[in-house]
């Protein structure tokens, strides 16, 4: 498992990540095993967040399970985020960036994990209303108290990231985006920049995310590494893509490893030292995508399989 350090801090960090949002209806020793399966893969960077099985209910689960000691807390990095707030009773869901909301939701993750800190702390998804000073004063009053180590984003643009940092003083040392080989905007856009009439040239969000992560010493973590695109699948023996698991199958084969290694290592590859969120709950999974962490993919084979997915390579 390759690691690195992961920028503005202290943490050594794994380049593939246990995202635990599934875990809600496991029993005790299946979280067990799972997590127990990453750490022999090199995997102890666990990623959570405050609406995984809504109110903390993957965090209990963990923190039930796991009963962590102090010992055993200090050989993890434990993430999680918050800002969510889900729909009910017929009200959509809205987003909340508030102090209050920051605090009180830090609060309800450390119960349900039963920890006494937080390795890291991202803001989900952005919120339109958000007061970059109220968010600072959350960070600030969290990281004096000793409850949260390092922050960070999710689903964030390099302008939203900016407005932040007019009153956050903390480095921002993450932001976890959806990637994928085939829901790859933010890497295969810059390829066909200017190119009038194509779809993927068009510049969404601002562009240049991973340009702007790297010049900022962001680490950018992927959710859905497997998605084809929004929820919709995984591509992973898709019969709506033959072509790239055709190049994906031969690639397995080469280097000796299951398909999901390849889908790995074509993220864990891009020299902005990418981290990949694991969301399955299936140890053999697990243990299979750990593999595509040391997988050294050539330029030419990097590019084959993103052209492979349907992306333009000009």
């Amino acid at each position: 498992m390759k690691t690195f350090t992961l920028p503005g801090t202290q943490i050594t960090a794994p380049n593939v990540v246990l995202g635990l949002m599934r875990i809600a209806e496991k029993s005790d020793e299946e979280i067990r095993t799972l997590v127990a399966t990453a750490r022999e893969a090199g995997i102890d960077f666990i990623d959570h967040a405050d609406i995984y099985g809504r109110d903390h209910g993957c965090e209990e689960r963990f923190g039930a399970a796991m009963q962590l000691t102090g010992s055993q807390r200090e050989e993890l990095t434990i993430q999680t985020k918050c800002g969510i707030v889900p729909g009910q009773n017929g009200r959509p869901t809205h987003f909340d960036f508030s102090y209050e909301h920051i605090v009180a939701q830090v609060e309800g993750s450390l119960r349900a994990l039963r920890t006494d800190y937080l390795d890291i702390l991202l803001l989900h998804r952005p919120d339109a209303l958000v007061e970059p000073e109220e968010v600072a004063r959350a960070f600030d009053e969290l990281q004096a108290a000793g409850k949260v180590r390092h922050f960070g984003v999710s689903n964030h643009t390099p302008r939203q990231i900016d407005l932040l940092k007019t009153a956050v003083t903390q480095p921002l040392v993450a932001n976890q985006v959806q990637l994928s080989i085939t829901h790859s905007p933010i890497v295969a856009q810059p390829l066909a920049m200017n190119m009038q009439g194509e779809d993927q040239s068009i510049v969404r969000d601002g562009g240049g995310l991973v340009e702007y992560s790297r010049l900022h010493d962001i680490t950018l973590q992927a959710w859905s590494p497997f998605q084809a695109g929004f929820f919709d699948g995984v591509f992973l023996g898709s019969e709506r893509y033959p072509e790239l698991n055709a190049v994906i199958d031969r690639l397995a084969a080469e280097y000796g490893v299951p398909p999901i290694a390849i889908a790995v290592a074509w993220i864990t590859r891009h020299p902005a030292r990418m981290q990949v969120v694991l969301g399955t709950t299936t140890p053999e999974r697990v243990t299979g995508a750990a593999q595509g962490s040391d997988i050294p993919l050539t330029r030419a084979q990097w590019y084959e399989l993103l052209h492979a997915a349907g992306y333009l390579i000009p």
